[in-house]
């Protein structure tokens, strides 16, 4: 590993993760480490999202049928 993140939590946060560290006979630091990693694996970006705004010069209004424009 070789990493260390200093945190501080609140007291009864701390608790409660003493508790599901007991629970579960796992240390405290392992516990937090599932955890992390189960919250960022859920964050998944859209991998559409690094196109958007990148068409430039085109036109205005993009509809194609006729009778539709606003303009």
């Amino acid at each position: 590993m070789g990493n260390t993140l200093t945190i501080r939590l609140p007291k009864a946060l701390l608790e409660r993760l003493r508790q599901v560290s007991r629970r579960a006979g796992l240390p405290v630091g392992r516990v937090v480490r599932e955890s992390l990693e189960s919250t960022l694996a859920q964050q998944k970006e859209n991998p559409l999202l690094q196109f958007a705004g990148v068409i430039k010069g085109g036109p205005r209004n993009l509809s194609s049928r006729k009778g539709f424009s606003r303009e």
